[in-house]
């Protein structure tokens, strides 16, 4: 019996924590209405488990062990199904010697947003070229650029709304 007790605190405190994780994320995405929605849950979740470990705690010290243990794999978990399901876009900048610039304009402009930014570094002149793409595209995006100038410099951040007009990235 003790056991089941265990597993169900286990695998309570893995979903709620996955939640949680994920809950964080689409609220800073912008998907308020979404996060409310999940947080719903893990109250939920939370309020059920936390009143099993409780109960008769001094007599039985492993269920701390299983809520704490539950909490650590759920964090990775959610944190793991974020980066697989790639929510939201991403702002990626990439600096490249100025001859290069065109030929990576030219090979992403067509399904990407791009712009190109002239610029100097020390006695050189390059280009910034900052690419508009969902995280989805990211490590595809990332192997077009290395593809054509190994020696781009490529930072990526997290946009948290885009608004655009579509007919932009063919112009």
């Amino acid at each position: 019996m003790k056991i089941l007790t265990y597993l169900a605190i286990f695998i309570a405190k893995i979903i709620e924590n996955t939640l949680s994780t994920l809950r964080l994320i689409v609220v800073a995405k912008g998907k308020k209405l979404f996060g409310a929605i999940l947080q719903f849950i893990i109250a939920f979740v939370w309020v059920i488990t936390t009143g099993i470990v409780v109960v008769n705690i001094k007599d039985d010290p492993l269920k701390i062990v299983f809520f704490a243990f539950g909490s650590l794999i759920g964090s990775y978990l959610g944190s793991y199904i974020e980066e697989k399901i790639a929510l939201g876009n991403d702002m990626i900048k990439v600096i490249v010697d100025k001859d290069n610039c065109e030929k990576i304009y030219n090979a992403l402009s067509e399904k990407y947003l791009v712009t190109s930014i002239n610029g100097k570094k020390k006695n050189q002149d390059i280009a910034i070229l900052c690419i508009i793409a969902k995280k989805k595209e990211r490590s595809k995006l990332i192997s077009i650029i290395q593809k054509l100038d190994k020696e781009a410099i490529i930072t990526i951040e997290a946009i948290k709304n885009v608004s655009y007009n579509e007919s932009l990235k063919s112009k």
